[in-house]
């Protein structure tokens, strides 16, 4: 029997087990505390005082500094230790608006400190890489050797995706918008070390259309959503139906926001409320393609596992999971403010058939909570993938800080060739916990194989675990909703000013 079909035959063998566990209810509160957690085992730079990630120390001290700026602080995005702009802007734009629309939950669980922390971290070094108008800096932690160098995009050679994410970051987090639209290019044509590693399939102009709406969003001025009326038909805004959304891949993210104006903004023109439905449209193909219920079978559907976890790709497919997850959570609210149901129309229908109600508000919430507990541990292997939640979750994260001796027990220089022969490829266990890590998750078949080299299902990135903050958040006032409690008085982590 090949190593693959054993693990196979394990899942199996558990079905029933993880079965039992579905009626089982999740503490949705400690998953959200050991989420947040996680960002500061991600921190570059220098440390403050309150860090509670002992095991990690400072690193990156003199990024910038070969190109003359000061470039120190921000996020790594997953297990290794680089810094790249736009999946880092789109791990603040995610967090910021997880606490936008769950933010009373979050500081009734105490964490409101604890989330805006996490997303100030983020903002103060995009702060410092906008170091002139039209210039964005985009490019075992303690003991690195590798070169530093950091690339920038500016007029000359432009990076409209970074630009606008990071715009749409700073708006979300309350704001660089005209830059990334002014001067129009793909920044992994600018900057093409990144094709490597985060190469733009979309383009620009869905993040052109996702930073003017948190624009609109933050301050409110008419030009914004302007800007994402006038450009939704040429920039695929009304035209592109997605299965998933990512740090790529923005169109279903800056639908289901459009569709938020509908119940939100109160003075719209009858021609931006039929643009906006139109985006509304689209955001509910998306939803629709998650639970299954567009006409049309596997083209018009995202994929599954035996278990039902929505599975896009292989390679860190929780990603997609965690992202779906959220604005499934989202659109549910938009759904029920608007009284309306979901609605999953055939193409081929005439025009003026109506389409069935596929399902309500309920259920879509319901669909998303699935994938959430699928995380926590309601599925075959009976793992969770959120890293220290529960009895069995990943022991060997793809992670060098993780994997290797604590620089604050150890100060013996760990190189990379040592780091890899030592630690990297050794059996054992990572000593550290990457606590609240959402890692890559199982195989199509829902199979997980936890060892480092198998980086697919492994990694961890920022971005599986940021949208989680807003779904636990809202499982959390479903669940007291459900057990017919009033909401206690929130008990804030202290959030003093000169911490900020």
């Amino acid at each position: 029997m090949s190593d693959v079909s054993g693990r196979f035959v394990v899942a199996a063998a558990v079905v029933a087990v993880s079965l039992a566990m579905a009626a089982a209810a999740h503490d949705y509160g400690e998953a959200l505390s050991k989420s947040l957690l996680y960002f500061e085992a991600q921190r570059s730079g220098r440390l403050p005082y309150n860090q509670r990630v002992r095991w990690r120390g400072h690193s990156g001290l003199t990024d910038g500094l070969e190109q003359g700026v000061d470039l120190v602080g921000g996020y790594y995005d997953a297990g290794d230790h680089v810094k790249f702009g736009l999946p880092m802007a789109f791990t603040v734009t995610m967090l910021s608006w997880s606490v936008l629309e769950y933010g009373e939950e979050i500081a009734t669980a105490g964490e409101l400190g604890h989330a805006l922390h996490a997303i100030k971290w983020g903002t103060d070094y995009f702060i410092k890489a906008h170091t002139h108008p039209n210039v964005l800096w985009t490019q075992r932690p303690e003991d690195m050797t590798t070169s530093r160098h950091a690339y920038k995009v500016d007029a000359e050679n432009p990076g409209s995706e970074v630009a606008a994410e990071t715009a749409a970051a700073m708006a979300a987090a309350s704001i660089l918008f005209e830059f990334g639209d002014k001067y129009r290019g793909r920044y992994d044509e600018s900057v093409e070390v990144v094709k490597n590693y985060y190469p733009s399939s979309s383009g620009y102009k869905d993040e052109l259309l996702w930073a003017a709406l948190w624009l609109h969003r933050a301050t409110g001025r008419r030009e914004y959503l302007d800007y994402a009326v006038d450009n939704a038909d040429d920039f695929g805004g009304t035209g592109w139906a997605v299965s998933e959304f990512s740090w790529d891949i923005k169109y279903a993210g800056l639908q289901v926001l459009a569709s938020k104006l509908l119940v939100e903004e109160k003075h719209l023109s009858s021609q931006q409320r039929e643009v906006l439905e139109k985006y509304r449209s689209k955001a509910e193909y998306y939803v629709c393609s998650c639970m299954g219920r567009n006409p049309g079978g596997a083209a018009h559907n995202a994929g599954r596992t035996p278990a039902g976890l929505l599975f896009i790709r292989p390679w860190n497919n929780l990603q997609y999971v965690s992202n779906a997850a959220f604005l499934l959570t989202v659109y549910s609210d938009v759904l029920s403010s608007l009284s309306l149901p979901l609605l999953c129309p055939d193409p081929d229908a005439a025009a003026d058939e109506a389409a069935p109600a596929a399902a309500d508000a309920g259920e879509v919430l319901e669909f998303a909570r699935s994938q959430a507990d699928y995380i926590l541990g309601t599925n075959p292997m009976a793992t969770s993938y959120l890293v220290g939640y529960g009895e069995a979750y990943p022991r060997r994260v793809h992670h060098r800080a993780a994997s290797s001796a604590s620089y604050a027990r150890d100060r013996d220089f760990i190189g990379c060739l040592q780091g890899f022969d030592s630690w990297y490829s050794a059996a054992a266990e990572n000593p550290h916990d990457l606590v609240g890590a959402v890692v890559g998750g199982p195989n199509g078949n829902d199979v997980f194989t936890d060892h480092r080299g198998a980086y697919m299902q492994t990694e961890a990135c920022t971005y599986n675990t940021a949208p989680m903050v807003g779904v636990f958040s809202r499982l959390m006032e479903l669940e007291r909703r459900r057990r017919g409690e009033d909401a206690p008085p929130s008990s804030t982590s202290p959030v003093a000013e000169d911490d900020l």
